[in-house]
């Protein structure tokens, strides 16, 4: 069956609901709240697909999370496939209005899609001049001349995306004295390694470590896209490191996009909940909102900005406009 015509309309209607949701909530300083109102809203547009679907990257252990737990069986019935989600990935910058926040999901056929486990990882996003060319292995300086060079660039004309921790200091410093610009976030490296592969937003790649099932969902998008992602986990304690032996993963080996999202069809998408560079967050009107999404699939080959206009009330009409 083919799994991205099913779904690449569907969906967007799963991150547009979450959005609603979760901005609902948005600049109110409710924290839990909101990924509690993003991953309800989420779970139910799921479980009304047309799909058995399993989830390998959802909010945690089944003991850990009530809804869209890991292992969890979504759909009424249909194709198996597997689901990625983070319904709202920076849930800090939502409760504090903040841009940059969206909701995320990928689906892909029966393992498709790596469980990742809660783990960091080191990762490298390039877009698709530089796929291919870069290495974890390299050197910071090395790695952005060859990303300038792709892009037919000076290193100084880059902008790296890298999180904002502490952990990163040595990263920053490298990359500056290297002569390229650092945007530093709060949150949000998904959305961020998405900017990559898109010109116009203004960033040529992400470096740094990040939440390893990000990457699961981030290499969904860019393998959509012709972009790369590389990662290396990074386990942290004894129980992590045996972790990743069980599944047949090691702390050494740089895993690539197609390890990430090996899958053949994928469907990818996301929903800005507050606005950011790539997406518009929700904007209320009397009666109704407006969302923004991204869409994707892999096999189609298309990718899909998806302006939305939603009336809640019975009656309720509005003026449209660009």
């Amino acid at each position: 069956m083919d799994i991205e015509r099913l779904l690449v309309l569907e969906i967007a209607r799963v991150t547009e609901q979450a959005a609603l949701a979760a901005s609902r909530l948005a600049g109110m300083g409710k924290k839990d709240e909101v990924d509690g109102a993003g991953t309800e809203a989420m779970r139910e547009v799921l479980s009304e697909l047309p799909i058995q679907g399993r989830v390998v990257i959802g909010e945690g252990e089944m003991d850990e999370a009530p809804m869209l737990y890991i292992g969890e069986i979504l759909g009424r019935g249909g194709p198996e496939v597997d689901i990625a989600v983070d319904p709202v990935e920076g849930t800090t910058i939502t409760a504090k209005g903040l841009p940059n926040a969206i909701t995320v999901i990928a689906i892909s056929e029966k393992g498709g899609l790596l469980g990742a486990p809660d783990m960091y990882m080191q990762k490298l996003v390039v877009g698709p001049p530089a796929a291919g060319k870069v290495s974890l292995d390299f050197p910071v300086e090395a790695n952005l001349r060859i990303i300038a060079d792709s892009l037919q660039r000076k290193v100084e004309d880059l902008v790296v995306v890298i999180l904002d921790r502490p952990r990163h200091e040595k990263l920053i410093r490298e990359v500056r004295e290297a002569g390229a610009r650092v945007k530093l976030i709060t949150d949000g490296d998904v959305v961020a390694a998405v900017s990559v592969a898109i010109r116009g937003t203004g960033v040529h790649a992400m470096m740094g470590s990040g939440g390893a099932p990000e990457g699961v969902l981030a290499a969904a998008a860019l393998k959509c896209m012709g972009g790369e992602i590389q990662g290396r986990f990074l386990p942290d304690s004894e129980a992590q490191l045996e972790r990743l032996k069980t599944m047949g993963a090691n702390e050494k080996k740089i895993y690539r996009t197609n390890d990430l999202a090996p899958g053949q069809q994928i469907v990818f998408s996301a929903t800005g909940i507050t606005h950011g560079e790539l997406l518009e967050g929700v904007r209320y009107f009397g009666g109704g909102a407006r969302t923004h999404s991204i869409v994707m699939g892999y096999k189609t080959k298309v990718v899909r900005f998806i302006d939305s206009i939603h009336l809640f009330e019975s009656g309720a009409r509005v003026n449209i406009r660009v």
